[in-house]
């Protein structure tokens, strides 16, 4: 058995508190290709804990049997900041406590800093050069500013995972079908894991704005590559990518083995752990784009009522929801139709059915680019 599990305490941030991190790696250290995954950077997205669970003992057998090739770090929870926020007896987790805001946004941009340590030093070697872009990613971590708690936990979370070939951040929806988000350039390697995870929505983006992780980790190779005008020598060594497994709600052993297996098949198809996983099917859809989702909104105060049901195909123009005024004193006159503006799947909804202006409240994959969403924030805040 290779497996090494240990925690790492984050900075404290009171007298007499301490928290940390459990990791646990497979395989020898450096050896390639590497793969890193964690569940719940958002702590109310709970799913991912138990998939990542069953993906433990999956892995432990593969490790008891010889067949890890190369490296995996696992975090079954990535955020325990997060995870200690109640308030008033209901879970927050997805935004930090001291102000420092949602905790999948704002991550940094390491390409700079990386340009630096990188200036003068690359080649006409494409392997010599993923080496050298490594290090200095890496170097750039290192120099991540530690003042807060939240600031060490995303130090340490990439430093974890910065060098990684394929990074899986695990999150899930609020009411949802599985759907994954990755950067248009890595959509043939994202539809293989959309395959494996028999995901009806793939979702690609250039930029998906609020600067989540996935993008943290995959952007510089893009951005650098592009900056040393290295198309050919300089190869894009990194696949990160988001994967919502559906509703904050759907947590259930059946489900999330066959998540689970869906992992460890794509791990397998990747190099990273031996075996013959089952032949690859067709993906279960096209990848659409994200600033093709339609973003539906409440357009005031009151109940929700849906006519439409997660994973239906609706057409433009449908009505979607009602939004019900509970201040009408006529009740016939006190909805107000909400409908579709593209086409598409819908793959999202939120759970909260009291509405407030301007929510979000559910999400159509559509196939076309709409032109209000070029100027919006893609990813909420």
């Amino acid at each position: 058995m290779t497996r090494v599990s240990e925690e790492i305490t984050l900075t404290s941030p009171g007298p007499g508190t301490r928290r940390s991190l459990k990791v646990h790696r497979y395989g020898s250290a450096g050896a390639r290709p590497k793969a890193y995954l964690h569940a719940a950077l958002h702590a109310d997205e709970w799913p991912g804990l138990l998939t990542l669970n069953h993906l433990i003992g999956m892995l432990d057998e593969a490790d008891a049997d010889g067949r890890i090739a190369g490296e995996v770090v696992l975090l079954p929870f990535a955020n325990p900041i997060g995870m200690a926020q109640r308030f008033n007896g209901y879970f927050a987790g997805r935004h930090a406590f001291d102000g420092s805001g949602n905790f999948n946004r704002n991550w940094p941009d390491l390409t700079e800093p990386a340009a630096r340590h990188l200036d003068g030093k690359l080649g006409n070697d494409a392997e010599a050069n993923v080496v050298l872009m490594r290090e200095a990613l890496r170097a750039a971590v290192g120099e991540l500013p530690c003042r807060s708690e939240v600031e060490t936990l995303k130090a340490t979370l990439l430093s974890l995972s910065i060098d990684a070939e394929i990074v899986l951040d695990v999150h899930c929806d609020s009411i949802a079908t599985m759907h994954l988000y990755a950067h248009r350039s890595q959509e043939d390697i994202v539809m293989m894991l959309a395959a494996d995870l028999d995901s009806p929505v793939v979702l690609l983006e250039d930029e998906p704005g609020g600067d989540p992780f996935d993008k943290c980790n995959q952007a510089p190779w893009i951005g650098l590559r592009e900056r040393f005008e290295l198309d050919q020598t300089l190869p894009i060594r990194c696949f990160s990518t988001t994967v919502e497994l559906r509703g904050c709600n759907d947590v259930n052993d059946s489900m999330s083995r066959a998540d689970a297996e869906g992992l460890l098949h794509f791990l397998m198809r990747q190099g990273v752990v031996a075996g013959d996983p089952p032949p690859l099917g067709e993906p279960p859809c096209q990848a659409t784009p994200l600033n093709g989702v339609d973003v539906l909104r409440s357009p005031g105060t009151g109940i929700i009522v849906w006519h439409k049901e997660i994973g239906e195909r609706v057409t433009s123009g449908d009505l979607m929801a009602e939004l019900v005024d509970i201040e009408a004193d006529d009740p016939s006159a006190a909805r107000t139709p909400i409908h579709a503006q593209t086409s598409g799947l819908l793959f999202a909804r939120k759970q909260d059915t009291l509405a407030q202006p301007g929510d979000q409240i559910g999400k159509i994959a559509g196939k076309e680019p709409l032109a209000h969403r070029q100027t919006e924030q893609l990813l909420s805040p």
